[in-house]
């Protein structure tokens, strides 16, 4: 009877790590990230047919099977990155942050260029966009750096932060891409906020971010040129605008069925950029709301884990990372209903392309580590 008594508690005391990470792991983080990855799966199956057809790969399907590889090993890479401790996490999002700017180094060098714009590296088959990665692992940085600046205040946490911003926009409108600029200056801004820093930092942010605008505006042809073409669209230059909102008043409530979209055929980002509105035409008004409803869900989960965390870099970390996706999600949106101008970015883990989903995933892998139920990491009745 007590050999058998023992066994029972040397079972329970000796758990399985897979058993430890199920116990510890948010459940309805985990599950609203699944039915985004599968939702993009089968959205890609309507959209990436007429992509494959345009560009004639000889494969209908060539653009789905690469989304699905790049879902399966970013979905893989996140589940293992959820494994790591707080402390493992944010050390591999820091190392993310250097290599990041040691690929946006070599893609001054050796980049290729695509639509005017040297953002990638290629590798074999595929190309690799590495300020797709620097967004999380900045945020990962500057809420380290806030975190050890409030328990030291002799550590300039605020000036280190800023330098690191200044560089990576540097590196960013080099390339250029404005469209990840401006995202990395409102998380920026966002983690400069839940951080409680002062006013005044706040002020000095908004109105350099002002300056900066209005000089891109004044001395950047490309700049001008985008915005002008948004505030007075004619010709050409907002085809694939023009395109996407005739799909979506062509929806209507429910769609016109799967692969019955025609839009897709002459929309060259339909699979990518304007995933959302060929999600409109096909499967209409209802679907479309599920989908916006998901990627919601998970933002609004992730900032209800933070606001119960007991971390100060934990909560900084999810509540950035959070606010990172839910502001791709907005701008997609926006770009979609003719609403901004196009920026060139994906819709969170819907669109085809491999470097934003890979992105994307490796940003998941980090909320579910940081959001982990471990002794002390919650507040009483979590």
């Amino acid at each position: 009877m007590t050999s058998f008594t023992g066994a029972i508690s040397s079972s329970r005391t000796a758990r399985s790590p897979f058993f430890e990470w199920w116990r510890s792991v948010d459940h309805i983080t985990l599950a609203l990230f699944v039915c985004l990855l599968g939702t993009g799966i089968i959205l890609s199956m309507a959209a990436s047919p007429a992509a494959a057809e345009r560009l004639s790969t000889g494969d209908p399907f060539y653009f789905l099977y690469r989304h699905a590889l790049f879902v399966f090993l970013g979905f893989s890479g996140a589940i293992v990155l959820s494994f790591f401790n707080t402390e493992n996490a944010r050390r591999l999002g820091v190392l993310a942050l250097l290599g990041s700017f040691l690929l946006l180094f070599v893609v001054q060098i050796a980049g290729i260029e695509v639509k005017g714009a040297q953002r990638w590296l290629s590798i074999g088959p595929f190309s690799l966009q590495p300020s797709e990665f620097a967004k999380p692992a900045f945020i990962v940085f500057a809420a380290w750096m806030f975190s050890v600046g409030k328990r030291d205040p002799g550590v300039p946490a605020v000036p280190i932060v800023f330098g690191v911003y200044l560089l990576l926009i540097f590196f960013l409108i080099q390339q250029p891409d404005f469209g990840q600029s401006f995202l990395l200056t409102l998380c920026f801004a966002a983690v400069f906020f839940f951080a409680g820093l002062s006013l005044g930092w706040m002020l000095f942010l908004l109105f350099g971010s002002t300056i900066a605008a209005f000089a891109a505006y004044m001395f950047m042809p490309h700049v001008q040129s985008r915005i002008q073409r948004f505030l007075s669209p004619a010709g050409d230059e907002n085809y694939q605008t023009e395109r996407a909102l005739e799909a979506i008043s062509s929806g209507g409530f429910f769609g016109r069925g799967p692969g019955e979209g025609d839009v897709k055929y002459s929309l060259p980002d339909g699979h990518t950029d304007f995933i959302f509105a060929v999600t409109v035409e096909e499967f209409g008004f209802i679907i479309s709301v599920f989908v916006i409803v998901l990627l919601a869900g998970f933002v609004i989960r992730c900032f209800r884990n933070a606001l119960k965390l007991n971390d100060y870099f934990c909560q900084l970390a999810v509540a950035g990372l959070a606010t990172m996706i839910g502001m791709q999600i907005l701008i997609n949106l926006f770009v979609n209903l003719n609403m901004a101008p196009p920026k060139g970015m994906t819709l969170p883990f819907i669109s085809y392309g491999g470097s934003s989903m890979m992105a994307l995933c490796f940003t998941a892998g980090l909320l579910l580590a940081f959001t982990r139920r471990r002794p002390g990491a919650y507040g009483f009745g979590h």
